[in-house]
C-alpha cells in the first residue's frame, strides 16, 4: 500500500470541475408541458432536497471522435452535498461534503480534494450550494428544438472555468439529456434514468474517510 501524503499539487485536476457541474443539474424535475427550460430550472431549485439517479456518459473530442464511455449513479443532498459513483470503465467516487470535494480513484488508490468554493466556481453546481439567482452566475437562453424536447443553454459568467457551454434537454419526465462543451472543444453528453426525486438518503454517502489509504492530495 502506498504511503499517505498530504501535499499541495501544482494545479487543480480538470476532471473535478467537469464532474461537479453534472451533479448540479441532474435533479431538474418535471413541470407543466408549456414551461420552457428556464422555467424547469427555476421550479427545480424551489423544491429539490435530495436525488438519486443513474447516468450514461460519453465524451467526444473536438473533431467528434468518441473518446470515453461511462456509467454510474448519483446521490445528491441539498445544499452542497453529493456522491458521484462511476462503475465503468474505471471505479471512481466523487464526494462533496458541504465544504470540500474529494475524487477517489480506486484503481490508482488515490484521493485528490479541493474546496467546494474553488471546485464549483462557474459550474451549475453553484445552484445547489447557494440560493443566489441563476442570473448571478449564468447567462441563459432558449434553444430551438429539433427533437420535440425543450432545450435551454447556460454559459458561465466567470471567465476562468473549464466549461464554456451547457445545453439541457427536457422531456415529459424532466431532464433527459445534457451536453457540455469545455474550453478545448470536447463535448460530454449524458442521459439520465431511474431518477428518484427527494428520497431519504443515508448522510454517510457524503463523507470521505481520510483513512482510505493511498495518496491523499490537496489541490488548493
Amino acid at each position: 500500500m502506498s504511503q499517505t501524503h498530504r501535499c499541495a499539487a501544482p494545479s487543480s485536476p480538470r476532471r473535478l470541475p467537469l464532474v461537479l457541474l453534472l451533479a448540479g443539474l441532474l435533479g431538474l424535475g418535471s413541470a407543466p408541458a408549456t414551461a420552457d427550460g428556464r422555467a424547469r430550472l427555476e421550479a427545480f431549485l424551489k423544491s429539490l432536497t435530495s436525488l438519486q439517479s443513474s447516468f450514461e456518459q460519453a465524451t467526444f473530442s473536438a473533431d467528434h471522435t468518441r473518446m470515453t464511455q461511462a456509467r454510474g449513479t448519483l446521490y445528491l443532498q441539498r445544499p452542497g452535498r453529493f456522491r458521484w459513483e462511476y462503475d465503468t470503465p474505471n471505479k471512481q467516487v466523487i464526494i462533496a461534503d458541504g465544504k470540500r470535494v474529494y475524487l477517489h480513484d480506486l484503481d490508482l488508490d488515490q484521493v485528490s480534494h479541493q474546496s467546494e468554493e474553488k471546485a464549483l466556481r462557474g459550474t451549475p453546481a453553484l445552484l445547489l450550494a447557494t440560493e443566489a439567482p441563476i442570473d448571478r452566475d449564468f447567462n441563459t437562453r432558449p434553444i430551438e428544438s429539433t427533437d420535440g424536447r425543450e432545450w435551454v443553454e447556460l454559459t458561465p459568467k466567470a471567465k476562468d472555468t473549464d466549461i464554456v457551454r451547457i445545453e439541457l434537454g427536457f422531456g415529459a419526465v424532466g431532464l433527459e439529456s445534457m451536453i457540455m462543451e469545455d474550453s478545448f472543444g470536447q463535448e460530454t453528453r449524458l442521459n439520465f434514468g431511474r431518477t428518484k426525486r427527494n428520497p431519504i438518503l443515508d448522510l454517510g454517502l457524503f463523507k470521505m474517510d481520510e483513512k482510505t489509504g493511498g495518496d491523499f492530495l490537496s489541490f488548493d
